[in-house]
């Protein structure tokens, strides 16, 4: 494990790309001028005053089939170490962890394939706001842990906490993958509770969560059917 902090980089996923960067390697950046999130969205941070950076995984050991198992280890890694600072939050499939009804973090996780159907390299994107208390207008619903709580934090100190709940959450992978499913389903965002859903087309539908299938699908119900739904497919309306 070797930990490289920067003042400044446009992007901790696009450095760690790079061949040298290996497995339990971890780039922190001060500031990211072009960090980004799912669907490619822009991620919003003031420099120095949150936690960007991302982290380097050799899963060989993992089928490529089951990869969402990852982004369930990822996600319970980060509603341990909120839980360590007394901040209850929940899972908002696919990899948002949300405090109440805002956000307090964003994930990106992107895979290489390896032989024989495994995965060979995991890159784990994290932005997660600490200390952070005022936003640009045109961020939604965000949140902070010094929002939540009222306290500063040691960012360095959020870092090894979240750190070590990675990797316990990954050893736990390979070992107990079903209990990480389980414990991911039970902290999902509005799960047995109806909300609205917004489709592709347009369409609002009154649905509720399920649950996720092992192939990251989103089980929503909606006029007596259960019907997966896979990234992008679906959208939920805060």
């Amino acid at each position: 494990m070797a930990v490289f902090i920067y003042k400044s980089m446009p992007s901790t996923n696009s450095e760690v790309k790079k061949p040298g960067y290996r497995h339990g390697d971890a780039v922190i950046a001060r500031e990211q001028t072009a960090g980004r999130g799912q669907r490619g969205n822009k991620w919003s941070s003031r420099p120095g005053e949150n936690l960007t950076f991302s982290l380097v995984w050799e899963p060989e050991f993992l089928e490529a089939r089951r990869q969402f198992l990852l982004s369930e280890a990822v996600a319970l890694a980060l509603t341990d170490t909120l839980a360590k600072y007394s901040i209850g939050s929940k899972i908002k499939w696919t990899n948002d962890i949300y405090v109440g009804n805002k956000k307090i973090c964003g994930i990106l996780i992107e895979h290489d394939l390896g032989v024989g159907g495994k995965l060979a390299r995991t890159i784990v994107g994290i932005g997660l706001n600490v200390n952070q208390k005022e936003f640009d207008e045109w961020v939604p619903n965000p949140t902070s842990m010094a929002i939540e709580s009222g306290k500063d934090y040691d960012l360095n100190g959020v870092f090894q906490d979240l750190y070590d709940a990675l990797e316990a959450r990954y050893e736990q992978l390979k070992n107990s993958p079903e209990q990480i499913e389980k414990e991911y389903d039970a902290l999902l965002y509005r799960k047995d509770a109806e909300h609205k859903y917004r489709l592709p087309s347009g369409k609002v539908i009154h649905g509720i969560i399920r649950g996720v299938k092992s192939s990251g699908e989103l089980l929503v119900e909606s006029e007596g059917m259960v019907v997966p739904y896979l990234f992008k497919e679906i959208e939920v309306i805060i």
